[in-house]
């Protein structure tokens, strides 16, 4: 017996394993939370997916070619060549990402009109399926900003348009530019017929139905569109990725995120090809500025050879023409073949003057400037200094595209190309000296021959001259025809540096938001985590005591068991429902109170409490009558003399009672009470004095108790809580043991504690605690299953219950829950 006692009372404080069955019905018992949770979280899914626009993306792909790209050999010794192959391939995608390319490509591709259709609290653009279309003159001027435009289809005929606005900014599409700005409200309504203009100051446009009009399906509808201007175009599709498909390669991916992926898919396509043909005119230009430089030789040399064709027609025609000597014939053909040089030497002229201005008055670029080989010019020199400025001017534009003017290798460039103009100029200038000294040398040689054309007849003489002018701008007018003509073939010939791979399609497009599946999932694990959350949060937050753990960890005062939660109507639920399950957690703490008392045949029993609403006077009860079921004479006693309860819930009087008898004015037996229940009476506080410790404390106190256990086999005293009163520590010393009562998710952890302590402290013989209204189904363990409501007097109330499920059919009150439907417990718990 003594072994047993020792092991009751010494609780195992070793470290415990975890308990996963418990953690599993703790989150169990919540299980209705979950099924909510899960259940909202879903349904907010499914709402998002439905009524967000989905976003979808786009893409194509376009190779960057590296043609004309040579490399020295130090370069490709010190690993430089893969470096200028990313910078370049870094500028072109520069240059996919240029709001200019951006401008380029949508002006050509008229997006300034939106059409848009709601339907179901969602608005969707109908790019391509719009039952209308809007005509609108590019020389008025229209509302580009908050301002809508409603259109609703009567029939094929008729539609009925009405305009809503505030503030609108006026754009003009002609210029590409704001036009002012419109304050205040606008509103227009009107019906109008199909291509009939609808003009007022702020907009001018017609509506045309579209191919895509049913009269079924569209009529009835109502849709709007909005004007866009050129800069909110831009903007919104300036959210394209162009990035290398892998480090090594030269293909780019350009991808585009869109709510209308038509659309998305034909922007990305009209960008590739106009990057692709940007690239070819930058090719095509030299060829177009030569021939336009030698359109405008041209037209002065075609004047020129039609006067001297006409002259020379009029002077055959006129006058007899006789046919050259041997010698002569041979004079006229060498003035010839010299007068056909000079002829090419005056074009180079003109082209080294053209060249000497151009390069003098355009300081900032030299895109439209004819190279030399395309004039049949081939000095190494003149070359070799044309494509170095070539070659700088296109490092500066590669540059500007991440740096600014004032960058200091930008302005290293601009020193570069000023000097090599100076050299360019001066060079031209040499060239020219040489060629002046050309020609005059062949005229000199011209002259010299035409010495023997004297001694020929003045008709001759005259004929010899106006053919020499003729045939010399014969030969400059055929010389500029062939090179025109080797330019225009040049330019035909030209091919695009860069091709597309693959186009944007909208086959191929990639949801990318919102994920439907994704977005059920997360709805799926946050509707579990969130209640997980919850009751861990509820847990850790909690500083009230929830299981013998914490009783425990507080002190090292024995647990003697635990009450389970009460819903019963009776207060006194082990003598009305003496089959009852609580009534057997009573029947459990009468047994374990015998390993405390070492067996005694009669005891007396103290009951308190930390605090108030704990349950000492409904354990003070029960646990009386238990004891009264021993067929043994029990008494209970109210020492709570300041807020008497007991004898509500026997349904006696307080008229007498232990203050009575302690000052005197009652005898034991006028206080002495029968309860209804068998071996069972009670003694009342009586009523509440002013001195309640005082008269506890005195020796009146000693002598009704010596009087009383020679009555009774046991007493049960109910006394007021610890934390609050000293009165229960006064009636210590008539008692063989005490229970301290707390209650589950009541009861104060350091409150608790300090209390424990204080006893521990005073090192009180045989305290042990007592946990009471004990819910099983909270605490992680599955168990009982209902209970009644009880109501305590110290200013408080509270109710008792229990879990349901263990021990099925054996008490009394498995029958009643037997009758309980599921959705009755779902409420009850929720």
């Amino acid at each position: 017996m003594s072994n047993q006692i020792q092991n009751f009372a010494e609780p195992d404080f070793q470290e415990q394993s975890i308990d996963y069955k418990a953690i599993f019905f703790r989150f169990y018992s919540y299980w209705y939370l979950f099924l909510i949770t899960i259940f909202v979280a879903l349904l907010i899914a499914f709402l998002f997916n439905k009524y967000t626009k989905p976003v979808y993306k786009v893409k194509s792909t376009v190779l960057i070619k590296d043609e004309g790209n040579s490399m020295s050999d130090a370069q490709a010794m010190l690993g430089l060549g893969s470096i200028t192959n990313t910078q370049k391939l870094q500028n072109q995608i520069g240059i996919l990402t240029s709001r200019s390319l951006k401008t380029r490509t949508l002006q050509n591709l008229h997006f300034e009109v939106s059409y848009n259709k709601e339907d179901n609290f969602i608005t969707t653009e109908v790019y391509t399926e719009s039952p209308f279309l809007v005509e609108f003159d590019s020389a008025h001027v229209q509302p580009v900003s908050n301002m809508k435009f409603y259109v609703t289809i009567l029939s094929k005929d008729e539609y009925e348009l009405l305009g809503e606005g505030q503030d609108a900014t006026l754009y003009d599409y002609g210029e590409y530019k704001d036009a002012g700005k419109k304050e205040g409200p606008i509103k227009f309504a009107k019906k109008a017929k199909f291509g009939e203009v609808v003009t007022t100051p702020e907009f001018s446009f017609f509506i045309r139905l579209s191919d895509e009009f049913k009269e079924a399906e569209h009529i009835g509808q109502k849709y709007f569109f909005t004007f866009n201007s050129l800069n909110s175009l831009i903007a919104t599709f300036s959210g394209y990725e162009v990035e290398p498909i892998n480090k090594d390669a030269s293909i780019v991916e350009i991808s585009l995120k869109g709510n209308t992926s038509k659309k998305s898919v034909d922007f990305l396509n009209q960008l590739t090809r106009e990057y692709i043909q940007q690239g070819l005119d930058k090719k095509n230009q030299i060829a177009i500025n030569t021939i336009n430089f030698i359109d405008g030789q041209l037209l002065e040399i075609g004047d020129s050879l039609s006067h001297n064709e006409t002259r020379l027609q009029n002077f055959k025609t006129a006058n007899e023409i006789m046919d050259f000597d041997a010698q002569t014939q041979q004079a006229f053909t060498y003035v010839k073949d010299l007068e056909t040089k000079k002829a090419q030497l005056l074009v180079e002229a003109k082209y080294y003057k053209y060249l000497q201005d151009y390069l003098t008055s355009r300081q900032d670029n030299i895109d439209n400037m004819v190279v030399p080989s395309s004039m049949g010019i081939n000095d190494p020199g003149l070359a070799k200094l044309i494509g170095e400025l070539t070659a700088l001017y296109a490092e500066r534009s590669e540059r500007l595209i991440n740096s600014k003017e004032g960058n200091p290798l930008i302005m290293a460039l601009d020193q570069k190309i000023d000097n090599t103009k100076k050299s360019l100029i001066e060079n031209i200038k040499n060239i020219v000296n040489t060629s002046n000294i050309a020609i005059s040398d062949i005229n000199d040689r011209i002259n010299k021959y035409s010495g023997q054309f004297r001694q020929l007849p003045a008709t001759q003489r005259e004929l010899i001259g106006i053919n020499r002018k003729y045939k010399l701008n014969d030969a400059i007018y055929t010389f500029l025809l062939q090179k025109r003509q080797e330019s225009a073939i040049t330019r035909a010939s030209n091919t695009p540096d860069n091709e597309s791979v693959d186009l944007a399609s909208d086959d191929v497009k990639e949801k990318v938001f919102p994920k439907t599946s994704l977005n059920y999932t997360i709805a799926l694990v946050l509707g579990l985590i969130l209640p997980i959350l919850y009751v861990l949060g509820k847990d850790f937050l909690n500083d009230k005591i929830v299981d013998k753990r914490d009783i425990e960890n507080a002190t090292k005062l024995p647990l003697i068991g635990h009450v389970l939660h009460n819903r019963r109507e009776s207060s006194i639920v082990a003598a009305t429902s003496p089959k009852s399950s609580i009534a057997e957690s009573f029947r459990a703490l009468r047994t374990n109170m015998q390993y405390i008392t070492h067996g005694k045949d009669k005891i007396t029993i103290l009951v308190s409490s930390t605090s108030v609403s704990e349950g000492k006077t409904f354990t003070s009860m029960n646990l009386a009558a238990v004891y009264a079921q021993y067929e043994r004479k029990t008494l209970l006693m109210g020492f709570d003399l300041r807020k008497p309860k007991i004898y509500q819930d026997f349904g006696l009087t307080n008229t007498a009672g232990i203050t009575s008898y302690l000052v005197g004015k009652a005898t034991i037996d006028e206080i002495i009470q029968k309860s209804p229940f068998e071996n069972l009476d009670v003694i009342m506080s009586g009523p509440v004095p002013p001195n309640p410790a005082e008269l506890i404390a005195s020796p009146k106190t000693a002598e009704m108790m010596e009087k009383l256990k020679e009555r009774y086999d046991f007493i049960i005293l109910d006394t007021p809580p610890f934390g609050l009163v000293t009165d229960a520590f006064l009636l210590m010393q008539f008692v063989d043991a005490k229970i301290l009562v707390v209650r589950q998710n009541l009861t104060h952890k350091k409150v608790f504690a300090s209390i424990a302590s204080d006893i521990e402290a005073r090192n009180i013989p045989n305290m042990v605690v007592l946990m009471n209204d004990v819910k099983p189904e909270k605490s992680g363990y599955y168990g009982y299953g209902y209970g009644y409501g009880y109501g305590y007097g110290y200013g408080y109330g509270y109710g008792y219950g229990y879990g349901y499920g263990y021990g099925y059919g054996y008490y009394s009150d498995d029958a009643d829950t037997e009758k309980e439907t599921f959705f009755k417990r779902l409420f009850r718990k929720s």
